[in-house]
């Protein structure tokens, strides 16, 4: 079904922003570099720079190079130049000491072991050649891509738009978060955990006012949705008669690339597309619409971002308790990993609609669907949250 989403949803348009604004946004163009990295070779060490064919040996010391600076001399027979760390290497030097190694006595250094030609040298264009690629399009840049950029003198940053993301909740037993509900009534939390979700995944969200159980303004509101480049839908798809979602796309002509997903938490899940824009159907329950989101809607906004790997990150832990679970449906299971990621321990919840046993897990387990028991000591994948 990724490949369903992947093939189905278009890049987005171009933009530039400022290199203080690129963190988190998708590269649009590649990146070359201007000049070698480094420049010149440069020393790794504080020390001295040395003809590697000297050592063992007394060196005279003839000068110091710091970072920022340049040697104009040049390193002969049994000469040395006191080196600082991203200094450049002097001419004729082929390899530095680490200040520990030797011992200082006024203008002379006495190094008691060899050293091997490049050692603690950095070489020009090591790192990266002149025109090379440093950075390709489709990348969602990290602060390192922004130290590249930087050190590139990209000031202005090619990127793909960010996609705007319509967000409405659907159902009449929906109430502000500002009201105080009734014993049948909830507050609308999924918009604000889709829309945390939207942004986490680069989309701007947009939130939209409650479809009511009704034809009428549900078509309203979906219809307004649709000027967005992806609606989510929260709730109004499962089979029951008060849930219309579909019938509402079905009368706006809308396309259907799935409408069944077959995990637990979140079969009724609905993909597709309506007057050129994509729209997903995600069921109503807290976390079959944090699930959904997270599995199928994130993979479809970031290749509308432009973004080109697109994979589920699902590392593997060490269970520490047995469990078991009905066969049929992988199953997403709210749990807790360990600080170093190598184990992880189920939390007991009460369904798609416990909020509270969702704010104590760090991680979805992934059970898969045609294995019923668990022992402690086994592995089994974990969707990070």
């Amino acid at each position: 079904m990724l490949d369903t989403i992947r093939s189905a949803c278009a890049m987005p348009a171009l933009e530039s922003v400022a290199l203080e604004a690129a963190a988190g946004r998708v590269l649009a163009a590649p990146i070359a570099a201007d000049r070698d990295y480094p420049a010149l070779a440069r020393s790794v060490r504080d020390g001295y720079a040395v003809r590697a064919i000297d050592l063992p040996g007394e060196l005279e010391v003839i000068g110091e190079v710091r970072a920022g600076e340049s040697f104009s001399g040049e390193v002969g027979a049994r000469q040395a130049v006191e080196i600082m760390t991203g200094a450049p290497v002097p001419r004729g030097a082929d390899a530095v000491i680490m200040l520990e190694h030797v011992l200082r006595e006024g203008a002379r250094v006495i190094a008691g072991q060899g050293a091997a030609p490049g050692q603690f040298i950095n070489p020009r264009a090591s790192e990266a050649r002149a025109d090379d690629i440093l950075l390709d399009p489709g990348k969602r840049l990290d602060y390192t891509d922004i130290a590249m950029l930087a050190a590139a003198g990209t000031q202005t940053v090619p990127v793909f738009a960010a996609p705007r993301v319509a967000i409405i909740a659907t159902g009449d037993e929906i109430v502000p978060v500002s009201e105080t509900p009734r014993d049948f009534q909830i507050r609308n939390s999924n918009v604000y955990s889709l829309a945390a979700q939207v942004a986490r995944a680069g989309g701007v969200p947009e939130i939209l006012p409650v479809a009511r159980d009704e034809m009428g303004p549900t078509q309203e509101l979906i219809e307004r949705g649709l000027s967005a480049d992806l609606l989510l839908l929260s709730g109004g798809v499962s089979a029951g008669k008060y849930d219309i979602v579909e019938g509402v796309l079905e009368g706006l002509g809308a396309e259907f690339f799935f409408d069944r997903v077959l995990i637990q938490p979140g079969q009724p899940l609905v993909f597709g597309r309506a007057r050129g824009k994509f729209f997903f159907g995600l069921p109503g329950n807290p976390s079959s619409t944090m699930v959904t989101f997270e599995i199928f809607a994130r993979a479809a906004l970031e290749v509308l971002g432009g973004q080109r790997e697109i994979a589920l990150h699902m590392p593997f832990a060490r269970l520490t308790e047995a469990f078991h679970h009905r066969v049929g449906l992988t199953r997403f299971l709210p749990a807790r990993l360990s600080s170093d990621g190598a184990e992880v321990t189920p939390i007991a919840w009460r369904g798609s609609s416990d909020v509270p046993a969702l704010t104590r897990a760090s991680v979805f387990m992934v059970v898969e669907a045609e294995r019923p028991v668990w022992q402690a000591g086994d592995w089994i994948r974990v969707l990070m949250k």
